[in-house]
C-alpha cells in the first residue's frame, strides 16, 4: 500500500511517500510544497493544492496522513496553517483520498516512543526506519514520519478487523 504523509504549512508543505507491506515499510519519495511569500494567499493556496494533486496523480495515491493543526501564541500563524491544511484536505477529499489526522505528539510517539520527542529525534528515526532515504529536511522527515504513522495506525486497524 503507497502512503503518503503531509506535514502542512503555508510556506513549506513537506511530503513524504513510503510503501507498506505487513510491517515492512519502503521509501518512494519525499520533499516540500513551496510558495512564493509575495504571492496573494489564494495563490499561495492553490500552489499547494496543485503540487499535491501532482504527487498523487504520480504516486497513484489512495491512502494519505496529514498532522493536525496546532494552536499557536500567533493567532495569525495558527489562521495561516489551518488555511494551507484546508486546502490540502480539499484537494485529498476531491481526489477520493483515504485520511487520517494525527497530533503532532502522536505522531513523535508512534515514531520515537515518545511525545516530546525534538525534530531531530524525529529526522533519526525516520532515517533509521527508512535505511537509504534521502530526507529533503526537517519538514520531509515530519511528513514521512506522519506516513509512517498512518501505516501503523492502518496495519492495527486491519489486525482488529480481522479478529473479529
Amino acid at each position: 500500500m503507497i502512503i503518503l504523509g503531509l506535514d502542512p504549512g503555508l510556506g513549506t508543505t513537506g511530503w513524504g511517500v513510503i510503501v507498506a507491506e505487513g510491517n515492512r515499510l519502503g521509501h518512494i519519495g519525499n520533499g516540500r510544497i513551496v510558495t512564493d511569500p509575495a504571492a496573494p494567499l489564494p495563490m499561495r493556496l492553490a500552489r499547494l493544492a496543485q503540487g499535491l494533486n501532482e504527487l498523487l496523480i504520480a504516486n497513484a495515491i489512495r491512502h494519505a496522513g496529514i498532522e493536525e493543526v496546532f494552536v499557536n501564541k500567533n493567532a495569525q500563524s495558527t489562521l495561516k496553517l489551518a488555511q494551507a491544511r484546508g486546502s490540502l484536505l480539499a484537494t485529498l477529499g476531491f481526489k477520493g483520498v483515504e485520511v487520517g489526522e494525527y497530533a503532532a505528539r502522536l505522531v513523535k510517539q508512534a515514531v520515537v516512543g515518545t511525545g516530546s520527542a525534538e525534530k531531530v529525534q524525529v529526522h533519526a528515526m525516520v532515517a533509521r526506519l527508512l535505511p537509504g532515504a534521502r530526507i529533503d529536511g526537517a519538514d520531509a522527515a515530519d511528513a514521512l514520519a506522519v506516513a509512517i504513522t498512518h501505516a501503523h495506525h492502518l496495519a492495527s486497524a486491519r489486525r482488529v478487523a480481522q479478529g473479529r
